[in-house]
């Protein structure tokens, strides 16, 4: 099945870039290595194996996934996909699991997450993402110095991952209840005209946050109600408390996209305010000039008209004098109905 002298790694591709790590937790020592003896893959192997793939090559992952670890074609193809909704599947020796990271590095184009997929055997992790996974690279930069990060087993590795994923999602939170906070303060003064770009890009990320979490909720649920023989009891524990944690969060979306659909509907309320406040002078301004525009267009008709008494001279003044009359009675009169 495998090759008898191990199945040897793929080169990085440069030293910043390493994109396939193998790490072997043996007698109580954890050393990164680069080959995956077939040994290892032995379900009653005392070794505990992490290997992590990232960004690998379609080339790299048919190795990896399909002819070493012989890996369902589907979940292979899956995992070699670019986005997937969370989810658990169960296969006859292993897990898969698709979870989601949030992507810190895209937050000046909204919320955005990366997935990362895990295998899951009796002895042994695979993880694949695109490389930028702060979770995984923590990990793997102290994997080779801290003996007790593999000493658990790959399903205690599993939950350290997915934990530091989920924690990862607090800072942002935080953040977008604040811009919900400036938001709410700027939308009761309804001065700014492009806050309704800001409030839907907002509700657009909220979105994003709920088909993420809430599918990722459900998934550590499964492992957190120990559905599977794999998760023993003190690992489903502890999976309960990232559950909660996801719980949490998936509330908290939801009550800040209720607070965003108030923000909206509190700005735009607003906004039309303010526009029938405008209409309403506009309109008291045009109902004053309508009779004083029909006195001026009938005097200055070029027919005989009725004049006032003083003579010519007299005239200008005494339409004048009937027009301030015509204004201010109107304006009396207006206040007097509330209608300004």
């Amino acid at each position: 099945m495998f090759p008898s002298r191990g199945w040897p790694l793929p080169r990085p591709r440069s030293r910043s870039e390493w994109v396939i790590s193998v790490f072997v937790h043996e007698n109580g020592a954890t050393r990164c290595v680069d080959r995956v003896e077939p040994s290892w893959l032995d379900p009653a192997s005392r070794v505990t194996l992490w290997a992590d793939l990232a960004a690998p090559t379609p080339e790299e992952s048919r190795l990896i996934l399909a002819d070493t670890f012989k890996f369902h074609p589907l979940a292979v193809e899956d995992a070699t996909s670019e986005i997937h909704h969370p989810k658990v599947e169960a296969y006859d020796e292993y897990l898969y699991l698709i979870l989601h990271g949030i992507a810190l590095e895209e937050r000046e184009h909204g919320f955005a997450t990366r997935d990362v997929d895990f295998f899951l055997g009796r002895n042994y992790l695979v993880t694949v993402h695109d490389g930028l996974s702060r979770s995984i690279a923590k990990l793997r930069d102290m994997c080779d110095r801290h003996q007790h990060i593999l000493a658990e087993g790959p399903i205690g590795l599993l939950h350290r991952i997915v934990d530091s994923m989920v924690d990862h999602y607090g800072p942002e939170i935080d953040a977008i209840e604040q811009r919900i906070d400036e938001i709410e303060s700027e939308a009761a003064l309804g001065s700014r005209e492009t806050l309704v770009r800001q409030i839907l890009t907002l509700k657009r990320d909220l979105s994003s946050l709920r088909r993420v979490v809430i599918p990722q909720r459900d998934a550590v649920g499964r492992l957190a109600r120990r559905e599977f023989a794999l998760i023993s009891d003190e690992m489903a524990y502890r999976f309960r408390d990232v559950y909660d944690h996801l719980v949490r969060l998936s509330d908290e979306a939801m009550l800040f996209q209720d607070r965003v659909t108030g923000v909206l509907e509190v700005h735009l309320s607003t906004i039309s305010n303010r526009l029938n406040q405008v209409m309403k002078v506009l309109t008291v301004m045009s109902t004053i000039f309508l009779p004083l525009t029909v006195l001026t267009g009938m005097w200055g008709m070029n027919i005989l008209l009725p004049v006032f008494p003083g003579g010519e001279a007299a005239q200008f003044w005494w339409i004048g004098a009937i027009m301030a009359v015509l204004s201010g009675s109107m304006l009396v009169l207006f206040r007097i109905k509330r209608w300004i």
